[in-house]
């Protein structure tokens, strides 16, 4: 079978598959000068249509398998407009996070060209992206600061960079992970809603109104408060990286699968239902409730409805979950979350903090303190419902 050499950098090819690299503006210019022009223009329909075919696919599967079959007959410049136009209509969307859902199926797909492509085209893409990729024989490295950068977000434990080949300060990994490395950084250049000005922004919202409804009914606002049920709980008592995750989540943004794990099994454990575990998760980029739910059950009914504990603070450190070395000065959220009590020799879980805040136990050595142990041990029911 004959294999398709790497398209260079700056061809029509190239960018119509990468649509999203710098560079591409120049082709944009060709094939439609202005913004109003790819809105208005009779003989631009056809990539539009294509561009909401684009985002229909990423609404059904985040995880980039649905395919656009559409894309596959037409022209570089109808795929290449068709991808301009969804990050356009976009940006009209009443919140980011069809925006972030879109990004992930995206970058899902752009990870699945590079899977199949000579290594010089990852490399381009790389290079396009500003990352230090090189060959090395069979593998691609990258300094170890990028593979950081890249690796984090990446739910897989196997991606760690204690599991990682380095020399030199660079990371030593095969194309199909770099390809992976990259899927990271093309979701997060994309992740960012494109800014409109404001008459582009109105006219979409009168043009595609219909379409814009469906987006928005098919991926809610992420939420902005709890919609815990019951009474019983009490969010404010909600340890510093447990409220971390939460927002992480609201805000659109991904959150590792050892994240995901430690704020379902904590919810759990302090009383939380299942439908309340699940809604927590709807503000996450690749969100799909069937696969949510399974994970949720999961963790929940193991041994009879027991559930798995959470992680204690320690295990939370070592996956870079706790905030608690954070500066209460600085002006970000993540860094002013620090709290006192997490540096207390005896919390070493984020249930205990849970229930001295709560109320439900007295921090030991505490004036009046009839002892240091009126609730159960971290690990046990907390009065969780059945």
């Amino acid at each position: 079978m004959a294999v398709r050499g790497p398209a260079a950098v700056g061809d029509a090819s190239f960018f119509a598959r990468y649509p999203f690299l710098p560079g591409a503006e120049a082709l944009a210019q060709d094939l439609a000068p202005s913004i109003r022009v790819l809105l208005e223009d009779p003989t631009l329909e056809r990539a539009r249509e294509l561009g909401r075919a684009r985002i229909r696919a990423a609404l059904d599967d985040p995880r980039g398998t649905a395919s656009v079959g559409e894309l596959a007959v037409a022209g570089t410049g109808e795929q290449f407009l068709s991808f301009q136009y969804a990050r356009i209509l976009l940006g009209a969307a009443a919140s980011a996070a069809p925006v972030r859902r879109w990004a992930v199926a995206e970058a899902k797909r752009a990870s699945g060209r590079l899977g199949e492509a000579p290594a010089e085209e990852l490399l381009n893409v790389a290079q396009a992206l500003r990352l230090d990729f090189a060959r090395d024989g069979e593998f691609v490295t990258l300094p170890v600061v990028d593979y950081i950068r890249l690796a984090t977000p990446i739910r897989e434990g196997d991606f760690r960079l204690n599991h990682q080949r380095v020399e030199h300060g660079r990371v030593r990994v095969g194309s199909a992970r770099g390809a992976r490395l990259l899927e990271e950084g093309i979701r997060r250049q994309l992740s960012v809603p494109v800014e409109l000005a404001e008459p582009v922004r109105e006219q979409l919202r009168a043009q595609e109104a219909e379409f814009l409804e469906e987006v928005n009914r098919r991926v809610p606002p992420p939420q902005t408060r709890p919609s815990f049920v019951g009474g019983a709980l009490h969010p404010l008592a909600f340890p510093p990286c447990i409220r971390k995750m939460r927002r992480t989540l609201q805000e659109g943004e991904n959150l590792s699968h050892a994240g995901r794990f430690a704020l379902a099994a904590f919810l759990y454990r302090i009383g939380s239902d299942a439908e309340t575990i699940v809604d927590s998760f709807r503000g996450a980029p690749d969100f799909d409730e069937g696969i949510t739910r399974y994970q949720v059950e999961h963790i929940t009914q193991r041994d009879g409805g027991e559930g798995y504990d959470p992680p204690e603070c320690a295990t939370l450190r070592s996956h870079g979950l706790c905030v608690r070395e954070g500066d209460p000065s600085s002006p970000t959220p993540a860094d002013r979350d620090r709290d006192a009590l997490c540096f207390e020799p005896f919390l070493k879980h984020p249930l205990r903090y849970y229930e001295i805040r709560s109320g439900a136990r007295t921090p030991p050595g505490a004036a009046g303190a009839p002892g240091t142990s009126p609730g159960p041990e971290p690990g046990r029911s907390t009065g969780r419902r059945r």
